[in-house]
């Protein structure tokens, strides 16, 4: 789980913050796609009225406005994320929606949090993990905030082929650019279960559960499933958005010749995925 040498956890944080700060809106009104693995990892959890719970790289807090309405009352929810955009954007729709009861927003690393031991029932991290510089860290500190007995629930993308939903764009990305010079850490780094029960087991946890989570997205053309995969892609999107006009339009081409085999008989695109949704004792 090491990074590539030479590997600038700073800059990779830095391009992250930024490329979700862009898609803020974008990755919200996304979620729709996601739903089944954001009821599966809430299921995980195990919240009850009362719990106090911190979810980390929280994004818009769609996933922590859920566990609100699961921890109520007597309980709340701390959403938060390194991309401060991502939060304006969840503090927004949460008071456009009427649904700020239970449920704060505050900017933080998850990898240095500024919060006291022992301090939170449950810990949520969907679709993150794989995006820390270091996991250990990052594994570390939930263990820290959680209070003896509390439980993580987090979820992580399986392994490359079977996640299509990712690997079709991913694949015409490398095949059309070069390769960076420092490469980025894979999303599909804890898609093996062995591999993160370990992780997890190394961080101190025990009683660790892990089950799949398989959906399917569907999409009406190609350029609406490079837009899902834009609104999911955070730092790479980023760098993506500053190629040339000519190279982002090869792209798409290139993910619409890609998308072929996934043609549905309603004349759309239906593109699978698997998960891993993982809950853990501290």
């Amino acid at each position: 789980m090491s990074v590539s040498a030479g590997f600038d956890a700073r800059r990779f944080k830095a391009m992250e913050r930024a490329g979700f700060n862009r898609i803020a809106a974008r990755y919200a009104e996304g979620a729709h796609l996601r739903a089944d693995l954001a009821a599966a990892l809430l299921d995980a959890a195990e919240l009850a009225p009362g719990q106090h719970v911190l979810d980390l790289a929280s994004g818009p807090g769609l996933l922590a406005r859920d566990a609100a309405a699961r921890v109520t009352p007597g309980g709340w929810v701390l959403a938060s994320d390194i991309a401060e955009g991502m939060l304006a954007e969840g503090a927004r729709r949460a008071a456009v929606e009427d649904r700020t009861e239970a449920l704060a927003f505050t900017a933080a690393d998850a990898e240095h949090l500024c919060l006291p031991d022992a301090s939170f029932d449950r810990v949520l991290a969907g679709l993150a993990l794989f995006m820390s510089p270091h996991p250990p860290l990052a594994l570390a500190e939930m263990r820290r905030v959680l209070r003896p007995g509390g439980r993580i629930a987090l979820s992580v993308w399986g392994p490359r082929e079977a996640v299509p939903l990712l690997a079709c764009a991913q694949d015409c990305i490398a095949r059309l650019l070069p390769p960076p010079k420092v490469a980025r850490p894979s999303v599909f780094r804890f898609g093996d279960a062995a591999t993160l029960t370990a992780a997890l087991t190394e961080a101190g946890f025990s009683d660790v559960r892990i089950a799949p989570c398989p959906f399917r997205c569907h999409f009406p053309d190609a350029d609406s499933y490079w837009q899902a995969f834009l609104d999911l892609a955070g730092g790479a999107a980023e760098a993506l958005s500053r190629l040339p006009g000519a190279t982002q339009d090869a792209l798409r081409a290139a993910v619409a010749a890609d998308l072929e085999s996934h043609r549905s008989a309603d004349g759309g695109y239906a593109v699978d995925a698997l998960a891993l949704v993982a809950s853990a004792r501290a």
